[in-house]
């Protein structure tokens, strides 16, 4: 972690909440007919069901949460399956350079796949030792902690690796890509 002086980004400021912002309505949840596609430009695609997903290894990161809308959270706590494991269960082929993932209720985000690299980039299914609510993601959210939260996509449902950028939902809309919020990518 940055210290102290150097973990709140230009332009935000710091709450102790953590505010409920989400494009649609919550999507509905079934243990039963849930799944995860990860695929695309991989060696090895794979499909979770909602058992299997809560099988995979468990992984705590404790990060700081930055929304374009200028709010920051520090030291939340988020469990899942890291990122690294994903990539290395399904190796991602030289071609693949971004992900596009597809969420319930139709929301899409892009990232470069070296975004995914990062040792605290996630597929979150807590938050400070509890499950997520639905408001938050419930039952899986991608947590990328150095990029600007619109990116930490909530109710995710597929992950594809692609050569070329693919535009999400806020970036057709003229939200930045790269998202840093350091450098105050909020809009391309």
């Amino acid at each position: 972690m940055p210290e102290q002086k150097d973990r709140l980004p230009p332009g935000q400021y710091l709450t102790k909440d953590l505010p409920v912002l989400h494009v649609g309505s919550i999507p509905h949840f079934s243990a039963e007919t849930w799944d995860l596609r990860v695929g695309g430009l991989v060696e090895s695609p794979c499909e979770f069901d909602y058992r299997a997903f809560r099988l995979l290894p468990r992984v705590t990161r404790k990060s700081d949460f930055h929304c374009v809308t200028t709010w920051s959270r520090y030291d939340l706590e988020w469990g899942g399956d890291s990122m690294t494991h994903i990539l290395g269960r399904v190796h991602p082929m030289p071609t693949a350079r971004f992900v596009f993932i597809q969420c319930d209720g139709g929301y899409t985000t892009n990232v470069a796949l070296d975004d995914l690299r990062d040792p605290d980039a996630m597929l979150a299914d807590s938050l400070a030792g509890e499950p997520l609510t639905p408001e938050h993601g419930f039952p899986v959210r991608l947590v990328l902690p150095k990029k600007y939260s619109w990116k930490s996509a909530k109710w995710v449902r597929s992950i594809e690796f692609i050569a070329e950028d693919r535009p999400g939902f806020w970036e057709m809309r003229g939200y930045s890509s790269s998202a840093d919020p350091f450098e105050e990518e909020r809009h391309s």
